[in-house]
């Protein structure tokens, strides 16, 4: 699968991203730390044949620009529609993972012309509303990254994205994973930032403003971001679906990506 790689200049920072395919505009959308590469191929590949799909690296991320933080979540989505603008699309349907899936709310409440359809994966509203989780989870989340080597903190941190026993029968997959991830890791300070931004941020208040269809991904395992965090979403947001998976943890589109991609896929088809 062939990709065309670009920077824009947004905000005053370049944003670098990635277009696939051709067809309605899709806007891929990653969470913490992570940036296009995590998507993987096989899921992105699904969208590529119907879309044009992008994916990019938020403030911080990957290849994009690091000014100095923190990065909150009204400016990440002002990032997004920022390369929008520069893509020449008037809306997209609007995909968001984990703190993606925060930025993509933002933008569907603070520019809803610019949303056609919204999808949620593992993700929540934040503020005193969302479902935390435990104690064992944020200590690991939080281990201090200055003098750990980036596939250290990598291996370390994969019990936040899959369940234990998953970890342990796909030593292929855990492989090709830390692949993906360490092809542009996010440094320190920019994790930092980003995570930050994610702790001021709340919008379910908001939340029965939304009026775009919009279909919420929960992973039954999730230990990062709790699958109540998505039922909170779904009984607050007019018009939404929920969909949980199984057996899935945070890392559900690389867990289950032809699975995760039938849901999307027909519900953008609808």
């Amino acid at each position: 699968m062939r990709a065309k790689e670009s920077e824009a200049e947004i905000n005053g920072i370049n944003i670098f991203y990635r277009e696939y395919g051709a067809g309605e505009p899709l806007l891929l959308i990653m969470g913490l730390s992570a940036n296009a590469d995590w998507w993987g191929e096989s899921f992105i590949k699904r969208f590529a044949e119907r879309y044009h799909v992008v994916a990019y690296d938020n403030r911080g991320a990957g290849r994009s620009g690091k000014p100095e933080g923190p990065y909150p979540i009204p400016l990440m989505a002002s990032d997004a529609v920022g390369l929008m603008d520069h893509l020449g699309w008037d809306s997209a349907h609007v995909v968001g993972a984990s703190m993606g899936g925060m930025i993509a709310q933002e933008i569907a409440l603070e520019y809803p012309d610019r949303v056609r359809r919204l999808v949620l994966l593992c993700t929540t509203c934040g503020g005193s509303e969302q479902i935390h989780a435990t104690k064992e989870v944020y200590e690991l989340l939080y281990t201090p990254r200055e003098g750990i080597s980036a596939e250290d903190m990598a291996r370390l941190s994969l019990p936040l994205l899959f369940p234990q026993r998953y970890i342990e029968e796909n030593p292929q997959l855990m492989e090709e994973v830390l692949k993906n991830y360490l092809i542009a890791p996010i440094e320190p300070k920019c994790f930092v930032w980003q995570i930050t931004g994610v702790s001021m941020w709340s919008c379910h208040s908001r939340l029965a403003d939304l009026r775009h269809p919009t279909l919420i991904v929960a992973g039954s395992e999730d230990v990062l971001i709790p699958p109540e965090n998505s039922r909170i979403l779904a009984k607050a947001i007019p018009n939404s679906r929920l969909v949980e998976i199984e057996g899935a943890g945070h890392g559900f589109q690389a867990m289950y990506p032809d699975r995760l991609a039938d849901e999307v896929l027909a519900f953008l088809q609808e």
